[in-house]
């Protein structure tokens, strides 16, 4: 059984050789782990099963993980509000909603992400960060990084490297934050950037930083060695070994239930349902026959469902039973573009094919699937 479970267990040079079914409860005082996927929702719902999991009475818990491209936002933010869902379709990132507060980031394997795990006794962000910086610091003592009091970590007293976000439980905490070493600053700025106009909403937004990375300051660094760094100095602080354990998060025997707690995180409920209300107050600017017009259109969300919906179209573009019956199939629907799709696709068989009417009712239902 021990010869098994260490054959399917990755190791690095410096790791703990501990059988992964059990390292969990030999480990003492502290533990320091690094994910072996880059899937954005298996990580964070690692986050999740050692906060639901783990005794941090006893054991404090370092978790480093990367992730392949990937949008995450905080748990009371809103999609639409945070990023260009369109240009994250169209290059297949995934985007995620985690369990902390906080904003938007963008997340590749140029971005290094960290979690500090303890009972919320000891729950303490700014000592966390604190030591991040000193990791830096005793690496390349020429780098001029220092954290800020809204719990950022700037380089050059300018640039955002680090931001932070934190789930406080009734006993367990976490605080988690980001370290950009080399991400593809192009693709973070374009989907950090929501092309909405008209969107009202009590949800958290980001706050806009500059960003720049560490790799740009000193090309001799590497991600390894940055990890390395942080994971010494965590160790040094916390008196245990400098050991770095990988994991598997899909691992069932090592992590029991986190295949439901990943399913979890993917679903159109938890990533978009758990939007709060907003409201949409906008005007289509529809290109027909040489002219434009203008069709204004306001809709309430509520739970990523559109619960009230008007078009105000000119009088006679449309017949009025068309019109209500769009608007009747949306109202109740997923505010999504797949679903209204679907809905416009069985609607648009009420105008016969090649008809002016036709082509002025598929005018006005290309145009509210691109609304979303």
């Amino acid at each position: 059984m021990v010869l098994q479970s260490l054959k399917n267990c990755l190791w690095l040079p410096c790791v703990l050789r501990t059988p992964k079914a059990c390292f969990w409860s030999t480990a003492s005082g502290g533990l320091i782990i690094q994910s072996v996927s880059n899937d954005v929702y298996q990580n964070l719902a690692v986050e999740d099963w050692i906060h639901d999991h783990m005794d941090l009475e006893k054991q404090q818990v370092l978790f480093f993980w990367r992730n392949s491209p990937a949008v995450v936002i905080g748990r009371h933010q809103n999609p639409w509000q945070e990023c260009n869902l369109k240009l994250l379709r169209q290059k297949n990132i995934k985007l995620a909603r985690r369990r902390s507060g906080g904003g938007t980031v963008y997340h590749d394997l140029g971005n290094i992400n960290l979690t500090f795990f303890t009972t919320r006794k000891k729950y303490e962000r700014m000592e966390n960060l604190k030591l991040v910086v000193k990791a830096l610091k005793a690496m390349r003592p020429q780098l001029d990084v220092h954290v800020t009091d809204r719990y950022d970590i700037l380089l050059d007293r300018k640039y955002k490297i680090s931001g932070t976000a934190a789930k406080l439980g009734r006993t367990s905490a976490y605080h988690h934050c980001t370290l950009l070493c080399n991400a593809d600053k192009f693709v973070l700025s374009s989907v950090l950037k929501s092309p909405f106009k008209g969107l009202k909403s009590n949800a958290t937004p980001s706050v806009p930083a500059l960003v720049k990375n560490l790799f740009e300051e000193d090309p001799s660094l590497t991600s390894e060695m940055l990890l390395d760094a942080i994971a010494k100095e965590y160790a040094m602080q916390h008196q245990i070994d400098h050991h770095i354990t990988l994991i598997n998060p899909a691992d069932e025997t090592l992590l029991p239930g986190i295949r439901n707690k990943t399913q979890e995180l993917q679903t159109w409920e938890w990533v978009y349902g758990k939007t709060p209300k907003f409201s949409i107050s906008t005007c289509l600017n529809m290109v027909y026959k040489d002219s434009v017009l203008d069709v204004k259109v306001n809709m309430d969300v509520k739970h990523g469902r559109i619960e009230v919906c008007n078009i105000d179209l000119p009088e006679q573009w449309l017949p009025p039973g068309l019109y209500s019956e769009l608007v009747k199939s949306l109202t109740g629907s997923k505010f999504c573009p797949n679903e209204t799709t679907t809905l416009v696709t069985t609607l648009l068989r009420l105008c016969p094919q090649g008809d002016e009417l036709h082509s002025r009712w598929r005018l006005l239902c290309e145009n509210m699937i691109r609304l979303m």
